[in-house]
């Protein structure tokens, strides 16, 4: 008894969407490539994390030293690279500052790799 195969056309495009949103111009890509850099160190990313889930928005540095076994002028160099990434704002109140995530860089980041949705034909 034969039994037949199917086979996939492979000249066929391809069947799966790009990710969303045009293509990245060179100095969009260039901009991102920075903010991805100021995330690729984990205490970075654990500091943006913080800060980004904090009740009421902002966190003070004060509250920020202590979750690391780092001076406190690491932890302000760390904060001063993702303020530099557009990724928090800091202002000053007395002797602390206090940081809140920029909403718009977080959500134009998350985008970046967001599949479209699949539509039924």
């Amino acid at each position: 008894m034969s039994k037949s195969l199917e086979l996939e056309d492979v000249t066929a495009p391809v069947c799966c969407a790009p990710l969303s949103g045009p293509a990245l111009r060179e100095a969009e890509a260039a901009e991102l490539a920075k903010v991805f850099k100021a995330l690729s160190d984990p205490v970075r990313l654990r500091l943006l994390n913080m800060i980004a889930s904090v009740e009421g928005g902002e966190a003070c540095v004060c509250d920020l030293t202590g979750a690391f076994e780092l001076t406190a002028p690491t932890i302000s160099h760390h904060l001063k690279v993702l303020r530099q990434a557009g990724l928090i704002e800091g202002e000053r109140r007395g002797t602390w500052v206090y940081y809140r995530a920029v909403p718009d860089r977080l959500t134009r980041l998350s985008g970046l790799f967001a599949l479209p949705a699949l539509t039924s034909p």
